[in-house]
């Protein structure tokens, strides 16, 4: 029997095919996923270096671990939960980075759209590198679930998939790092944030997924 060409496999079925010593079946699910893992990393991270080493670990780990795979999630889940934890190791080990100092929820959304372009205009670079300063001195497991929900875009139970937690850890940890994230970016409003939105006003979100404004109580929650 003819095997599918493998760009038009599903991702089952090349991690299957790496696992059966296919020599490019892997190779081509880095192709498809790497500049997301990327995105991720390099949010999480925020440094360009520290992001590329990450997914580099994560990517050997998923390689080694292929047999692991049981198909209880979707690869591209697998995928993305080696890669947060191989930056929420990194983060762990690295030293707090100093920060530079939105007034409210909306605004602080409206500044993490997902699927920033790589051509976004130097205000809105220098914007991001305020962002990241600010995430970083977040607990790593507060800056992951943000860096999921809020700057690419996953629901909440995505989020929750990647990560290994319950649907109401997410929500609580993006509730506590707003909390603690909204102060240190408050002078953002005065520069327009609030104008940062999209065409209708808010986030590229997926609808029923939102989290809950800061300080909100969720039960099953996190505290960290």
């Amino acid at each position: 029997m003819e095997r599918t060409p493998l760009g038009e496999a599903d991702d089952a079925d090349l991690l299957a095919r790496h696992v059966a010593g296919e020599a490019d079946a892997f190779g081509e699910l880095v192709h498809r996923h790497r500049d997301r893992l990327w995105a991720v990393a390099l949010r999480t991270l925020g440094d360009r270096e520290e992001a590329a080493d990450a997914v580099q670990d994560a990517l050997v780990s998923a390689f080694r671990a292929a047999h692991t795979f049981r198909g209880q999630s979707a690869v591209t889940t697998w995928l993305h939960r080696i890669t947060v934890n191989a930056c929420l190791d990194r983060a762990r080990r690295a030293a707090s980075r100093r920060t530079a100092p939105v007034a409210d929820e909306e605004n602080f959304e409206s500044l993490l759209e997902p699927h920033e372009s790589a051509e976004a205009p130097a205000e809105r670079d220098e914007l991001h590198r305020e962002l990241l300063a600010a995430l970083a001195t977040l607990p790593a497991e507060q800056r992951a679930v943000l860096v999921l929900v809020d700057m690419q875009g996953y629901p909440v139970a995505e989020a929750a998939a990647v990560l290994a937690v319950p649907e109401g850890t997410v929500k609580s940890r993006c509730a506590r790092g707003r909390a603690r994230l909204l102060p240190l970016l408050s002078h953002l409003r005065t520069g327009g944030g609030a104008d940062r939105a999209g065409p209708d006003g808010g986030r590229n979100r997926t609808q029923g997924t939102s989290v809950p404004p800061a300080g909100t109580e969720q039960g099953g929650g996190d505290h960290r």
